[in-house]
């Protein structure tokens, strides 16, 4: 996952035209109500996915370890692609990660599309199973390069992703590439998760630092975000009422504003369902300080006409909203004593480790348990080959959870 908190941005496309009051609400109204879907829904698959028994979806841990580390890789990567971009041409590297995106925002899309297309396929429609195999040698030498198998809903999602990537790809629009963000921010929100409280307060801190020092300490996220071309933020025009969809000023926010705050409340909303009281205190009250902290955030760089780190107003919000009120419940010690990790079984990859699965969800179960029964072994502890890739939804979501850690280490500062 590549993913840097990106800042709140208003990004003028010509230096005359001035937003109308009209527009700005529209614009900024729009880009909190996109924030806002990517968290709920992404807790809410959060849950699921901790309690999978499916190897398949078993999401990714960040430590405190991690979490300590994570500012500092963040902060290399952010300066070093700045030093990239003053060396070498823009044009160049911006049309490698044009194609890159394509291809992982197509693995996004379609992994986020799985659970409805499941739900909307009609029964009527054969559902048939495909393999793509690629195999290098022969004999007992031979070993699998590709072993990607789908069925007829999984080839769907892929063609209706693709769609959205070829236009992506060409025309670069704004509602191409805030398909491909919201599928990002929904899939890290879903599969990255603090192992507990704590953690997640390291990781907030460590990047609230990280986030004020890079907007208001130097130009470097400024440069970055002006220079990469990506879909790692969420758009809207300002000029919608006057242009239509063919508006070219636009307001930004960048994914690492949604994404982590979002693994945060993901997490309270765990926390919530394994205090089984059948309330959800401290998932709406972290969300309602989410809302609280955007709209500061708008509000100040409003105001001021000056850039604002995001994560400066929303860190504090997230934090102590939920704290206070587990003050007041008298759960204080509770909150910081569970465990997220304790809900996923033993055995669940963390985010420093990318292992390389082959074979579908499925087969991959199936293959296991087979292991299991000829060798008395549990199937979890299983090694797997390193030499087998698989470009299915394991790997789209550890390679687009390596997409969002990135992208936290490209930020963009505000520009009224």
């Amino acid at each position: 996952m590549r993913n840097t908190p990106l800042s709140l941005q208003a990004l003028n496309a010509t230096a005359k035209f001035v937003a109308t009051p009209e527009g700005t609400a529209l614009a900024y109204g729009s880009l909190v109500f996109m924030a806002l879907l990517p968290i709920f829904f992404g807790a809410l698959r959060s849950v699921s996915c901790s309690k999978s028994k499916n190897s398949a979806d078993m999401p990714e841990t960040i430590t405190s370890r991690d979490a300590a580390r994570f500012p500092i890789i963040a902060s290399c990567t952010l300066f070093g692609l700045y030093l990239f971009f003053k060396v070498f041409s823009q044009e160049y590297i911006n049309l490698l990660l044009s194609v890159y995106f394509f291809v992982l925002g197509i693995l996004a899309l379609s992994h986020t599309m799985s659970p409805l297309m499941c739900r909307v396929f009609p029964s009527s429609l054969p559902n048939k199973q495909y393999q793509l195999l690629f195999t290098q040698g022969s004999g007992d030498s031979k070993e699998e390069i590709v072993n990607y198998e789908f069925d007829t809903k999984n080839l769907v999602c892929l063609l209706i992703s693709s769609v959205v990537g070829v236009w992506y790809l060409l025309k670069k629009h704004w509602i191409a590439n805030n398909l491909f963000g919201l599928a990002f921010a929904l899939n890290g929100v879903e599969l990255l998760h603090l192992n507990n409280v704590s953690t997640g307060c390291i990781l907030l801190g460590g990047l609230f630092v990280y986030d004020v020092f890079w907007v208001f300490g130097t130009n470097v996220m400024v440069t970055v975000a002006k220079s990469f071309e990506a879909p790692i933020k969420l758009v809207f025009p300002q000029d919608l009422l006057e242009k239509g969809l063919e508006a070219s000023n636009f307001a930004m926010l960048g994914l690492g504003d949604i994404v982590i705050p979002g693994i945060f409340i993901a997490l309270l909303l765990r926390f919530d369902v394994s205090l089984k009281k059948n309330s959800r205190t401290y998932f709406y009250s972290s969300f309602l300080a989410y809302i609280f902290g955007l709209g500061l955030t708008i509000f100040v760089m409003h105001t001021f006409k000056h850039a604002q780190p995001a994560l400066l107003y929303l860190v504090p919000a997230c934090v102590g909203f939920p704290v206070i009120v587990a003050l007041f419940k008298g759960e204080l010690t509770e909150m910081f004593s569970y465990e997220s990790s304790e809900e996923v079984l033993p055995g669940s990859p963390r985010l420093t480790s990318f292992p390389t699965v082959s074979g579908s969800p499925a087969s991959l179960a199936s293959s296991m348990d087979t292991v299991s029964a000829a060798t008395g072994s549990s199937p979890r502890r299983r090694r797997l080959q390193p030499t087998s890739i698989r470009p299915s939804v394991i790997r789209s979501s550890r390679r687009q959870i390596h997409l969002l850690q990135n992208n936290l280490s490209h930020s963009c500062s505000a520009k009224p």
